[in-house]
């Protein structure tokens, strides 16, 4: 009897996952989307026409990781 209780083990319960209303889930989704944008943008554009900053700057602060994500650069 001792080895058919081992066997089997304990009994997992379920557990109810919250729910999170879209409401308050759109900001955080708008925020997030903004965030990657700016961050794309600065990785793989600012340079040349597009630039918005004067300088090669954040060219340079940001070189390996364009090279990293495959953005062309030179």
């Amino acid at each position: 009897m001792a080895q058919s209780a081992a066997v089997n083990g304990p009994t997992a319960t379920p557990v109810a996952l919250p729910v999170i209303p879209v409401r308050e889930l759109l900001p955080w989704a708008i925020f997030a989307f903004v965030i990657g944008a700016l961050l794309i943008y600065f990785v793989g554009a600012e340079q040349g026409a597009t630039s918005v900053f004067g300088g090669t700057y954040i060219h340079e602060f940001v070189h390996d990781g364009r090279h990293l994500l495959g953005f062309p650069c030179h």
